[in-house]
């Protein structure tokens, strides 16, 4: 197995310095190190080996990704400086000219999108709440019914902090509904917004992303008011309202019932494209009734008290607001991107 991993990496290490473009060097990268990639099947592998053998084999397998990361590091460093020498080249300034005096800025497309959907839920009495971005194991994940040996736990998934095990960058806004419920009685009527962390990154995918989280907690909250509430969100957002909206049974560990929402797909009218994969639907949000679990966690009696709680991606619905096809481009800092937006 060594020497076979040996070969390969030699290999690879041969291709990735031949790569002559940022978009070839991504593929690389997924190929190998992506979710779905190759060096990440074999890590996880390694529960499947012996006792003995699952040391050296996991050893064997880090030591190989730490060396592609680095290889794939050097060769991005190398194109970044090639392209900003050509640019530099191209677009060569004429000291002789006027200057061209101050422009007016404009808010990120991001926060555009946050703006709105802040208003709408303030419209509908909800009360803006922050929390950490750093967050303890226990909070991020325990107090949200997800087990200890749930998937997102891994270190393929979540950042957690050198030398602090316990401690990571939050993978969802879910957590500031804890910090609520712990120092506040209901009944409760909240949303979060800001920035979460992942190690994923791709087309629709990046490290860093943004989320919104709701929560409503009183007595009487029933999955009908919650249908209600994110139907009226959607069409008020989209500004569609004959919007067809649908609710799919589905599973989170920290609500029970839970539903996805989809809508039809806004560009196409049902019909069928590439961004809805030709279904006609395309998926929003998750939703529903707040497990009894996450509340006696916090102290508070889920037989007098129940709710329900959404969450869903602000840059996901920044992208279909304005029709744009790559999640990334939110975050080239390309100042002509920026002022479509102004």
């Amino acid at each position: 197995m060594t020497i076979i991993i040996e070969e390969k990496l030699s290999a690879y290490s041969q291709a990735i310095a031949t790569v002559e473009t940022l978009e070839a060097l991504q593929k690389w990268q997924v190929q190998l190190l992506g979710k779905q990639g190759e060096i990440t099947q074999l890590l996880k592998q390694v529960v499947q080996k012996s006792p003995e053998e699952r040391p050296a084999f996991g050893q064997l397998i880090n030591k190989a990704k730490q060396q592609l990361q680095s290889i794939i590091e050097n060769q991005k460093n190398k194109l970044m400086e090639k392209i900003s020498t050509e640019t530099v080249n191209a677009q060569a300034v004429d000291i002789t000219l006027p200057g061209r005096g101050l422009t007016l800025g404009a808010l990120h497309p991001l926060t555009q999108t946050r703006y709105k959907i802040e208003a709408l839920f303030k419209q509908m009495s909800f009360q803006m709440m922050v929390g950490p971005e750093i967050e303890e194991d226990s909070l991020n994940f325990s107090a949200l019914n997800i087990p200890e040996d749930h998937p997102a736990r891994t270190l393929h998934d979540t950042f957690y902090l050198q030398d602090k095990p316990n401690l990571l960058l939050r993978t969802h806004t879910s957590t500031v509904q804890i910090h609520t419920l712990k120092h506040n009685a209901p009944p409760l009527r909240i949303i979060s917004t800001g920035p979460v962390y992942r190690c994923d990154s791709d087309v629709t995918h990046t490290p860093m992303f943004h989320q919104l989280e709701g929560m409503v907690l009183d007595e009487k909250a029933n999955f009908s008011e919650l249908k209600g509430l994110l139907s009226y969100f959607l069409r008020s957002f989209f500004e569609e309202p004959n919007l067809i909206i649908r609710f799919r049974a589905s599973y989170f560990p920290f609500t029970e019932p839970s539903a996805e929402v989809d809508i039809q797909c806004i560009l196409c009218a049902n019909k069928g494209c590439a961004t809805c994969h030709y279904t006609g639907w395309l998926e929003i949000l998750g939703c529903g009734m707040v497990h009894p679990n996450v509340l006696r966690y916090t102290n508070i009696n889920p037989e007098k008290y129940q709710g329900y709680a959404f969450g869903m991606g602000i840059d996901r619905l920044t992208l279909l607001r304005y029709r744009i096809p790559d999640l990334r481009m939110l975050f080239e800092n390309n100042i002509h991107f920026i002022k479509q937006f102004r």
